[in-house]
């Protein structure tokens, strides 16, 4: 970074380069070391009245921290193209983790999706944006081109019967499928598969209608096949 016309230059971990595009909130996670260099390649160390003039402080750490903010990070094509490539296949696992072949049931093997990711959809990584919006993206170009769906949360709502019909009513148009209904005692228990984004949604309205009376249970993540490990 070139500041006051002075140029600095920390040493940064090219593990963690995706975590400086996020900013990462951890700088010993990112920095191998807090000193300041002139030239790194050259293991030249800037001099303190010189910091002190182009930063308006000697603390390193701080001039790290503005460094990171506001200069540019240098990395090779190579260390761009790991990096790169390492969060295409972050976002191909966790869209692997949160689908399913809705005609077998079965989840798709990581392999598949990349393929389907370069082939299909021709998708580029964003360095801007984190590894689970971009996945969240993926899901909805992929289902253009593929039989894919989210795996199913199954939820208990226990509600009293005050307000349990009205409740039910407007329950009944955020759920994939109903599958119990039943009056005990005078209170409602529904168990219902959704789609994980609506579960806010649903967690909210229960609060709201029943004024925290009722209970809302996340049961689990929808079997895959009958047998087998759920999906996490």
């Amino acid at each position: 970074m070139i500041k006051n016309d002075y140029s600095g230059e920390p040493i940064i971990s090219t593990n963690f380069l995706f975590e400086i595009y996020f900013r990462e909130k951890d700088i010993d996670e990112v920095l191998q070391t807090h000193t300041i260099f002139t030239n790194v390649s050259k293991g030249q160390v800037a001099k303190k009245e010189d910091l002190v003039k182009a930063f308006e402080t000697e603390d390193q750490t701080e001039i790290c921290k503005q460094i990171l903010a506001r200069g540019e990070l240098q990395v090779s094509d190579k260390e761009r193209h790991l990096a790169l490539e390492s969060m295409f296949k972050d976002i191909a696992t966790t869209v692997a983790s949160k689908c399913i072949n809705p005609e077998t049931k079965r989840p798709y093997p990581v392999t598949m999706i990349e393929n389907a990711m370069k082939d299909e959809i021709h998708f580029s990584v964003k360095p801007n944006r984190n590894a689970k919006q971009q996945a969240l993206d993926v899901i909805s170009q992929l289902k253009e081109v593929m039989p894919l769906e989210r795996v199913q949360m199954r939820l208990r709502i226990v509600t009293p019967e005050k307000e349990a019909r009205k409740l039910k009513d407007k329950v009944v148009k955020l759920v994939t499928k109903m599958e119990t209904e039943e009056w005990d005692n005078g209170s409602l228990t529904l168990i219902c598969l959704i789609d994980p984004g609506h579960y806010r949604e649903i967690d909210e309205l229960v609060r709201s209608e029943t004024k925290g009376t009722a209970l809302l249970e996340l049961v689990n993540l929808n079997e895959v096949i009958e047998g087998e490990e759920l999906l996490t």
